[in-house]
């Protein structure tokens, strides 16, 4: 890369707010930060209708106070530099929730609307705000989807597995790099005229939606 380019991370809870408000300050102040990948676990599986107010508190503090928080500390060096990339990294429950996934499901479209929103807003400062939509990606969070899935439905988790496979046209759980690559795609000048869309990297399961 050129002369003083480079990326940085922080660790921080995103449920404690200030701390991460915080965290993002002190990241801010070093130098200016003109690329936000917005990413975090999500909630416990479980239908909607069984959860507790205080688990969607937490998700959505989790997910859109979170994002909120990072991108109103880091917006003043983008807007200072005329240009911006938001990735942010949500799931095609966007497009279609996912049983069992209530609160989830809930959050991840609370997020898009949130992205939509500020896409509109952050335009004319070179600002591009996108989302990422992950489908089912080899990673721990699809073995515990899978995991609650046989639990539910009484079922083995291999019955639950090879059912969502045949889901998905490529007939495959994608590689957590591949939802990287369309990461690193929208933060390219390539992707300089691409903003407020909703990236599906799913296989094709999602198509007809």
């Amino acid at each position: 890369g050129l002369p003083g380019e480079g990326h940085g991370w922080i660790a921080a809870d995103t449920s404690d707010t200030a701390a991460l408000a915080a965290a993002a300050a002190e990241v801010a102040a070093r130098r200016p930060v003109d690329i936000l990948v917005n990413n975090s676990g999500g909630p416990p599986p479980g239908p909607l209708h069984e959860a507790d107010p205080p688990a969607l508190e937490a998700a959505m503090r989790q997910h859109v106070v979170a994002c909120q928080v990072l991108v109103q500390a880091l917006l003043p060096g983008m807007r200072e530099g005329g240009h911006g990339r938001i990735v942010n990294i949500i799931s095609t429950s966007v497009k279609e929730p996912i049983a069992g996934l209530g609160v989830s499901n809930t959050a991840r479209w609370a997020v898009a609307a949130w992205a939509k929103t500020l896409a509109g807003e952050l335009g004319p400062h070179g600002i591009t705000v996108n989302n990422v939509l992950p489908g089912f990606t080899d990673t721990p969070r699809i073995e515990q989807i899978i995991r609650s899935g046989a639990e539910r439905s009484g079922r083995s988790e291999q019955a639950v597995f090879e059912e969502m496979v045949a889901n998905v046209p490529l007939r495959r759980f994608a590689r957590p790099e591949e939802t990287a690559a369309a990461v690193a795609f929208l933060c390219s000048p390539a992707a300089a005229y691409i903003t407020g869309v909703n990236l599906p990297v799913d296989g094709g399961r999602t198509r007809s939606l």
